[in-house]
């Protein structure tokens, strides 16, 4: 599978449209790892306006799950994709008041 096509059926699994302002870009990470970005476009003075990257998930292509990212450079745990929010995989840990509120 070529390297555009893979990264394009990755974000197809996403299944969140990126919040406003943001998008969604994945790259090769390690030979069977796609890394999964956010970018977000709001101007930064910091970083001359260039979009701000952090990282939102580790996608294995062999087992064709979801991790969620210790860091930029450590995959995490398999976390199911449709349990995360569309700005980040880490899972969130909501008393059942919070988990009400933000899945309401």
């Amino acid at each position: 599978m070529k390297e555009q096509t893979l990264t394009d059926s990755v974000l197809s699994l996403i299944p969140y449209q990126a919040p406003k302002g943001y998008e969604y870009k994945a790259s090769p990470f390690k030979s069977n790892i796609v890394a999964v970005w956010l970018l977000c476009h709001r101007k930064f003075v910091y970083n001359g306006g260039a979009p701000t990257e952090t990282i939102y998930a580790f996608y294995n292509t062999k087992t064709k799950r979801f991790h969620s990212p210790i860091n930029s450079k450590t995959v995490g745990d398999v976390v199911d994709i449709n349990s995360t929010t569309p700005y980040t995989s880490m899972p969130l840990k909501l008393n059942p008041l919070e988990y009400a509120f933000l899945h309401s």
